[in-house]
């Protein structure tokens, strides 16, 4: 009985040191993406004046519950640039709706399509995810795509360019697309 005590214990500790060995060796490695874009997104709050510039519309207005305009839900159909100027011509579109969803600062949900219609790229990019406002970069996900970006993943890192109160924004958009077929 001691000696099958004995060779019990050397087998499990063998076991064990050998699990944990094992998964000591396994490391993330780091990909480089197949694709990367930079593109600048433009969005024009409509103020009720502004009708003939603007990009977007709130549809639900914010509740009462803090002061970071919780629960309003905008849409929009932003003008998407490769350079952070706003009068550059256009290179895709932002089309979707994104809604503040923090009451305690300011936090957004997105979900969105990029659409191309160039001669560069055809297609669409899906992305969708949080945009915690109050981080220097922020990363959503790129959950899928058509035509020249068929079933693609990847990140998208957003970094606020400039922000001129609840009238305008623009957005650096840094795609990384990490399947491309």
């Amino acid at each position: 009985m001691r000696k099958f005590i004995y060779v019990y214990c050397i087998v499990f500790h063998l076991l064990l040191f050998t699990q944990v060995g094992l998964a000591h060796k396994k490391s993330i490695k780091e990909r480089k993406p197949c694709k990367r874009i930079v593109l600048y997104l433009h969005d024009t709050m409509f103020n009720g004046t502004n009708g003939f510039n603007a990009t977007s519309a709130t549809v639900a207005n914010g509740t009462k519950l803090g002061n970071f305009k919780f629960g309003l839900l905008a849409v929009f159909d932003d003008p998407m640039t490769t350079d952070n100027h706003l009068l550059s011509p256009p290179v895709a579109r932002a089309q979707g709706f994104y809604f503040y969803d923090m009451k305690t600062t300011y936090n957004s949900w997105f979900g969105y399509s990029l659409i191309f219609n160039s001669t560069k790229y055809k297609g669409t990019i899906n992305i969708m995810g949080a945009d915690m406002m109050d981080e220097k970069t922020r990363d959503l996900s790129v959950v899928g795509g058509t035509e020249d970006f068929f079933m693609t993943r990847g990140i998208v890192t957003f970094r606020t360019d400039i922000f001129q109160g609840f009238d305008y924004f623009r957005v650096q958009m840094d795609i990384k697309l990490y399947e491309c077929y």
